[in-house]
Formats: C-alpha cells, structure tokens, sequence
C-alpha cells in the first residue's frame, strides 16, 4: 500500500529545514524527496544533500520530458520535485516527505488532494527578519572561509527585504493548508509535527486508539488550521495584514 504524502512549506528563514532534519531523524519509515534547483549552492550546501543542483538546461530539458510533479520558478531559479520520489516511497509503502514552497504545494493538492500539507509560520514578521540576518551572517562566514577574500555576500539587505516581502505574501495561503505549525519554540515544534505525522498514520490504520495514541491526536488536532486561526491573526498583523484570506475547502 502506497504511504501518505506530508507536504511542508514555509516562509524563508521560518526554521523549516531544522524541523524536517529532525522529523526525518526521529520518525520511521518517513522518506524525504531531495528538491532539484538551478541556483548555486550556499555556504557549506553540497549536492544531493540540501538540493540537487543542476543547471538551468537540465532542468528545463527534465520539465520537457515530465519528470517533476511539481515545479516552480522563484527568485529567477528553478526549484522541483522529481516524480520518481513519490514512486520509489509507494514501492517501499513509506510516507514521503515533501519541503516545497506554496507555488509547488498547490500543485501537488490539485494532483494529490489527499496528500497533508503543513504550514510553517514564524512568530512575527520582526522574529523571521532577525532569523534570516542569522542566517545570512552564517552563510557569508561559511563563505569566506571557503573562498577568502574573493568571497562575495549571498545575502544583500535587498535580498533580506525581498524575502521579507514574498514571505508576506506566502502567509497569505495559509488557508489552503491542513495544518499550521507556528515555530517559536523548537522543541514543542518538532514534537508537534511529529504528532500531525503519527495522528495521520492513526487515522490511516483504523484501528482503536490507545489512550497514548489520542493523546497524540490530541497534539495535533492543536495544530489543525481552524484552531489555529486566533494565533494566525496575530502573526499576520505584524505583517500588516488587516484582514484574512478566503479560505478554500
């Protein structure tokens, strides 16, 4: 029996990448399709580790020939998950593990409505500006020690601003998620979202509930967008957001 597809997705600079890490190491059975890009690596990034990165021909020469199940373009780069992930998941009967933006996220609900998709917010658009200058500072030290004085920044501040701008756009489809996930403390983070994966399983099995396995539900049901949407309206007003989406079921 094929497994569930768990898609992630997540404003830059919202500790996505440190919570997948986690969830891949702590729970079985839970494959993780490594995306394609076309842009250049950053910091200590190697390929078929972070990303596989190819260049731009080889990327449009794989969309030719209908090999992703879901693509995007972002910031002037391609980024997409190879079909063959989802195919080598169901052989094994595992769940599979997708770290997509919106654009892609959206793609894969149209094919796949089944498929558990997860939001990941930060908890304040001040809090996501100093993650990403963290972040920023750490690749451009990574850099230097790699390349010296000839290293270049990967981070501007126009870049920092740019990325703040789409991640208040992203928020925006926050409604078309399953769950939202709002990483301020890390541990209680990864521990929900390793509820929302087990509950899921739970659901799947159809089996009676032990009283460990409700409580479990019961961490992830926490997480379930219509109980979330008190905290979300918080979030988005640091954003200045007045107002929300139209949810679409």
């Amino acid at each position: 029996m094929s497994g569930t597809v768990f898609i992630i997705s997540a404003p830059s600079g919202s500790g996505k990448s440190t919570l997948t890490n986690e969830l891949r190491r702590i729970v079985a059975n839970l494959e993780f399709s490594i995306s394609y890009t076309t842009r250049p690596p950053r910091g200590s990034e190697q390929s078929g580790r972070e990303y596989f990165f190819i260049s731009r021909e080889q990327f449009e020469r794989m969309i030719e020939e209908d090999e992703f199940l879901e693509w995007a373009e972002v910031f002037g780069n391609y980024y997409g998950t190879a079909r063959r992930f989802l195919r080598e998941a169901a052989a094994r009967g595992h769940d599979l593990l997708l770290d997509i933006d919106v654009q892609g996220a959206a793609q894969v609900k149209r094919k796949m409505p089944e498929a558990i998709a997860i939001f990941v917010l930060p908890p304040s658009r001040k809090e996501l500006e100093t993650r990403l200058r963290r972040r920023s500072e750490a690749d451009d030290e990574i850099q230097r020690q790699l390349m010296g004085d000839s290293a270049r920044p990967f981070n501007t501040e126009s870049t920092i601003q740019r990325r703040l701008q789409t991640a208040s756009l992203e928020i925006e489809n926050f409604c078309q998620y399953d769950y939202i996930l709002v990483n301020d403390r890390l541990e209680e983070s990864i521990d929900t979202l390793k509820s929302v994966v087990e509950a899921e399983r739970l659901k799947r099995s159809q089996t009676a509930l032990t009283s460990k396995d409700k409580e479990i539900v019961a961490v992830a049901d926490r997480a379930l967008r219509q109980n979330m949407m008190k905290q979300v309206e918080t979030i988005l007003a640091t954003f200045e957001h007045s107002r929300f989406p139209t949810v679409t079921e």
